[in-house]
């Protein structure tokens, strides 16, 4: 095993490419040796930028005995196929979310991933928050009881001011897979199923507000979940001002995260504010490591991740729940 983790940046496509490679670059147990795009995203300029040599060819690079993982940041359309011959070549994977288009192509990542053996790793950070890991400890505590509902809001005004120039990937929904609920949307999609457990059923309105991009701007997600609860899923490109919440309410208090006032805590436990808020205070985790950090660390120390391909599985089937249940008009019963 080499003293650093060897990366093949393949793609240079998504927003939060840089970002990784900075990660990566800054990691001291972490090193770039190539890059893999294909020339329209910017791949080449990136090897200028890090120094290291360009690929056209995705089988050259995977190739390389001296690449230990790759970080892949292609459109999601090109996922399956990026990450199954990574997989088949021994690599470890990193990815950006989401994790592929529709669950059967998950499912054929998994597969690949499985025989291979391979670290995995898909960049949901909201994950390694404290904030998140806070309200995970209230639901896993029973601090609110039963959750009744939760309602989660992400957004940002990526379609008021024109984010993406024209003809940008993230504009055609059959390379990004949908627009706000399929990028930022994983973000809240992830989390109010990790604290609100196992779906049974979406019904969704996603539709394009604006008309600057051929892709949804604006939505909202409900997801019945097998306990009867209900979430509330509120993603869009249009929004101007205002919190981006996210909200537990149970059959003993709520939490809410994001709030102007801060995280707001209510509890029968308690028997004023100030007992919920040492509550926060007392029982407010540290973040853990980051997605990067993480992987980078399990591949060569064999630390546990917190974060597995099964969770991105999970994100893609409920995004494609929605997005089917937004196009029929109609409740989309889970499992798909």
């Amino acid at each position: 095993m080499p003293q650093k983790v060897r990366v093949a940046m393949l793609s240079f496509a998504h927003v939060h490419a840089e970002g990784y490679a900075r990660q990566v670059k800054e990691n001291p147990e972490a090193e770039i040796v190539a890059i893999w795009d294909e020339e329209e995203y910017g791949g080449r300029q990136a090897a200028e930028r890090h120094k290291v040599p360009f690929y056209e060819n995705l089988d050259e690079v995977l190739a390389r005995d001296d690449v230990d993982g790759v970080v892949v940041n292609a459109p999601t359309s090109m996922h399956k196929d990026i990450m199954i011959a990574a997989a088949q070549a021994g690599k470890h994977i990193f990815t950006e979310k989401a994790l592929a288009l529709t669950v059967e192509e998950c499912d054929r990542i998994i597969e690949a991933v499985e025989n291979a053996g391979i670290k995995f790793m898909i960049s949901l950070p909201s994950r390694c928050s404290p904030d998140i890991l806070l309200a995970k400890r209230i639901v896993e505590e029973g601090i609110i009881g039963e959750i009744t509902m939760g309602r989660g809001r992400i957004a940002h005004s990526a379609a008021l001011d024109g984010w993406f120039p024209p003809g940008n990937w993230f504009g055609d929904p059959k390379r990004a897979g949908g627009g706000a609920l399929f990028d930022l949307g994983c973000h809240r999609v992830d989390v109010i199923r990790w604290l609100m457990g196992e779906p049974k059923s979406v019904l969704a309105k996603i539709n394009n507000f604006t008309h600057r991009y051929d892709i949804d701007d604006n939505s909202v997600t409900l997801v019945e979940f097998e306990n009867n609860a209900i979430g509330i899923i509120d993603v869009t490109w249009i929004h101007r001002s205002g919190p981006n919440m996210l909200e537990l309410y149970g059959t003993e208090g709520s939490l809410i995260i994001g709030h102007p006032k801060g995280i707001v805590l209510t509890s029968t436990r308690f028997s004023s504010e100030e007992e919920a808020q040492r509550y926060i205070r007392e029982n407010r985790p540290q973040p853990l490591p980051s997605p990067m950090q993480q992987w980078i660390s399990a591949i060569l120390h064999g630390t546990p991740m917190t974060i597995t391909i099964q969770d991105g599985r999970n994100l893609t089937e409920l995004l494609q729940a929605a997005y089917i249940s937004a196009a029929e008009g109609r409740e989309v019963r889970l499992p798909l």
